[in-house]
């Protein structure tokens, strides 16, 4: 008795069916792991910015006591400095702390995309803050002021930092987006949005 595709075609789609919920299911877990990873990775950047921030503000009330001139400015702003990077680092712990990883393709992507603007965002920051402690090292040595030029070399240190952390937390980000592909690599994206590519 020849199969005609009138009979095979309701046992494919019974099957296509059948995978279908699987499917959705092992895609929207793979992406939530991936978020998951995301999430750690800014934890643990966060972590990092306020050890430094704490171990800045520290360090940097205790030698402001103990010092003066160039060194006392250069103390002080390091203490100064990170008082916001410990806000800043708390605020971000904080927001992924709460942060509920997405099994939604789409978000996924706006996510990832957003962090990674962020931190080059960011890093052009950094460079401003370099160069504004480069213009208040110069004046300071115009003025003959020893406390502004302190102040100058802090904001040079502090840019530097950020910018080195800033840079490197994108290379980490944006290597995990590179992981994406394979996880929805049986999805196509098309004019009429995204379908299911299966392979019989």
């Amino acid at each position: 008795m020849p199969i005609t595709l009138r009979k095979v075609f309701p046992i494919l789609f019974f099957l296509v069916l059948c995978y279908l919920p699987t499917y959705a299911q092992d895609e929207g877990n793979a992406l939530k792991q991936y978020n998951l990873e995301r999430i750690q990775y800014n934890k643990q950047g966060m972590l990092i910015l306020g050890s430094w921030a704490v171990g800045n503000m520290l360090w940097g009330g205790f030698m402001a006591g103990r010092t003066s001139g160039e060194l006392q400015g250069f103390h002080q702003m390091n203490a100064y400095w990170n008082s916001v990077n410990l806000l800043i680092a708390g605020f971000g712990y904080y927001s992924a702390m709460k942060e509920v990883p997405s099994a939604e393709f789409w978000e996924t992507i706006q996510q990832q995309q957003s962090i990674e603007k962020i931190l080059l965002v960011n890093a052009g920051l950094d460079v401003a803050y370099m160069a504004t402690g480069l213009y208040m090292l110069e004046r300071g040595k115009r003025k003959d002021d020893a406390r502004i030029r302190g102040f100058g070399k802090s904001v040079i240190l502090q840019g530097a930092f950020l910018m080195s952390f800033d840079v490197i937390k994108y290379f980490y980000h944006h290597a995990h987006a590179q992981e994406l592909p394979k996880i929805v690599e049986n999805l196509s994206v098309g004019p009429n949005g995204i379908g299911l590519r299966v392979v019989f």
